[in-house]
């Protein structure tokens, strides 16, 4: 049963993963199987952090653009879409590499320092003995995707295979460094959900299967005992959505493929929804076929017409836990509270609707 299950889909905007893992397992504790460490600092504004930490200054890599900063200042994290870090492959490379495997990324270290704070609190009972401990990684194709790279498609596909090699190597050493019976890992997805709809500047044909075959790799990096789950999104940078698909088919078909192409066991898949209650817009999660993985629907916003989308949802899919669209990184410290809130009134509500 999914119903009365909730999904933090990770980033939280605190300073400290100590806080967010405490204020999770207060408010949500008994509803979650995982807790992430809300990606605090520079995890923060996800993937934005590679163009300066790994990408700039790697000599396989021309720096083409770099945010606008004052005289005699930087910065790093650009303010708008027209803005963004863009390199290029230089000339001649044929296969890109990163240094340190397992380590370059810095998944793998912030998932060490903040697990050594969630064991603290499990021992000292603040965390239910259930309860995994939840890391989240970008999927390849959103990290190196045509905005920041280009769309040429031979030098995405060369950079792609050199990054997946080190998301690889960096999955696998989280699962070295926490026990994979205390872990649940989940894959980031959102520029792999504009490209199925045909929003990413690459042809829409074959766009299901390019962004797939990264799914096998990454997903055998993780560890068996381990839980997976991959987490779909319209993108929030810019203002959420970044766009507004008209229906929910390419995402479902999508995590059919997903499904489909990935062997180890998958235990969840999350999947965001507008504020929409159009019939039309959910009657795709009819064609869901995920087996025993467990859809998450982001059905937690908007709350004054909370319990129309979900009921509408209900339809189409009769059994599924609730997560909001996407992380929370881009909220404002104090609306985090409330934001947990809203969490659990939706449980509430669908309690009520299912009877």
């Amino acid at each position: 049963m999914t119903s009365g299950k909730l999904l933090l889909v990770g980033s939280i905007p605190f300073e400290s993963a100590e806080r967010v893992l405490h204020l999770a397992a207060d408010m949500l504790g008994g509803h979650l199987d995982a807790i992430p460490d809300g990606e605090v600092l520079d995890r923060r504004f996800w993937i934005l952090r590679m163009a300066f930490q790994v990408f700039n200054g790697h000599a396989a890599f021309e720096t083409v653009h770099r945010p606008k900063a004052p005289p005699g200042g930087e910065r790093l994290i650009p303010t708008g879409l027209d803005d963004v870090w863009r390199f290029r492959l230089r000339p001649g490379i044929e296969r890109v590499r990163f240094d340190m495997p397992g380590w370059r990324l810095g998944y793998a270290k912030d998932a060490q320092n903040s697990y050594a704070i969630f064991q603290a609190m499990k021992r000292e009972g603040k965390v239910p003995a259930r309860t995994r401990f939840q890391v989240s990684l970008p999927a390849v194709n959103s990290v190196c995707n045509p905005a920041i790279f280009g769309t040429d498609e031979a030098e995405l596909a060369t950079i792609r295979a050199g990054f997946q090699e080190a998301m690889v190597a960096e999955a696998r050493k989280v699962c070295e460094i926490i026990p994979p019976g205390e872990l649940a890992v989940q894959f980031d997805c959102s520029f792999e959900i504009t490209d199925v709809y045909g929003g990413a500047g690459l042809p829409i044909e074959g766009s299901i299967e390019r962004n797939v075959k990264q799914f096998e790799g990454l997903a055998e990096a993780v560890a068996d005992e381990a839980l997976l789950g991959f987490h779909f999104c319209f993108g929030t940078f810019g203002g959420w959505p970044r766009f507004a698909p008209p229906d929910l088919g390419r995402a479902v078909q999508l995590a059919n493929a997903t499904k489909r192409a990935v062997s180890r066991r998958i235990d969840w898949i999350h999947i965001p929804a507008l504020d929409t209650s159009e019939e039309a817009f959910y009657a795709p999660l009819s064609d869901l076929d995920l087996g025993d993985t467990r859809t998450y629907l982001g059905l937690i916003h908007s709350m004054d017409s909370f319990e129309e989308r979900y009921r509408t949802a209900r339809k189409f899919l009769p059994e599924f836990g609730l997560g909001a669209y996407c992380g929370l990184g881009r909220l404002e410290p104090e609306q985090v509270e409330p934001s947990f809130r809203d969490h659990l009134r939706a449980l509430e509500i669908a309690r009520d609707v299912a009877g």
